[in-house]
């Protein structure tokens, strides 16, 4: 089962929240709304899967914002769509110098707005599917060859195992419920209980040794990687 993208809406209008955060969660995305940068940030934007982000807001700026999210390596990688009423060629250059992935200008239509989130999130997909390895200091995912290493040494893995560590690690700081990762990592044939989630995660973190901690729990809603614990 493909899991539920997570939409992030961060605009001082509440009126186009509103319908943004309505029209979003009809075309099947999970959708939050920020009605500033600071409350953006204090959402856990590495949680999301795309940023809509509105350029002039009171006090820090969408492209502060970018900007701030581009220089921080567990953020750098989310995508981000700008909501403006700017339609200045300069505005949309320097938007796209920031690392936007695309520049929609108000008034807009709500229909073109979720269908360049889909378009932008397809691309980001793609790309993600064809990032063969992951590394974190000295601990190394290769997804071609499925082996995982530490230092250099190479570490036996369960096929369980390794999925669980590549969701986990390629999603730094996204919380995934034991229902999620049952979806993402079990047959959908196979009846797994969240017990046999927990064991697994356990064993996981038994043999990355040193980043044992990094597998980190949410106490009520799941598991993630935690870069900086």
């Amino acid at each position: 089962m493909e899991k539920e993208k997570r939409i992030l809406v961060i605009d001082d209008e509440q009126d186009l929240c509103d319908i943004l955060h309505f029209n979003l969660t009809k075309a099947g995305f999970s959708c939050e709304v920020a009605f500033s940068a600071e409350e953006a940030l204090q959402k856990n934007p590495a949680a999301f899967d795309l940023l809509l982000l509105d350029v002039m807001m009171p006090g820090m700026s969408g492209f502060e914002l970018a900007i701030k999210l581009k220089e921080n390596e567990y953020t750098k990688n989310i995508p981000i769509i700008f909501l403006t009423a700017k339609d200045m060629e300069k505005d949309m250059l320097y938007g796209f110098t920031l690392g936007a992935d695309d520049y929609v200008s108000k008034p807009f239509s709500v229909r073109e707005v979720v269908a360049r989130v889909k378009a932008v999130l397809h691309r980001t997909e793609n790309a993600t599917n064809n990032q063969q390895i992951l590394c974190y200091r000295d601990l190394t995912v290769d997804l071609t060859s499925k082996v995982v290493k530490i230092n250099g040494e190479t570490i036996a893995f369960t096929r369980t195992e390794f999925d669980l560590l590549y969701i986990l690690l390629s999603h730094p700081m996204k919380v995934f419920s034991r229902q999620q990762l049952i979806d993402e990592v079990w047959p959908s044939d196979v009846v797994i209980s969240n017990r046999t989630v927990d064991v697994n995660i356990t064993r996981l973190r038994k043999k990355i040794g040193p980043y044992a901690n990094c597998i980190a729990t949410r106490q009520g809603f799941g598991y993630y990687f935690s870069p900086d614990i």
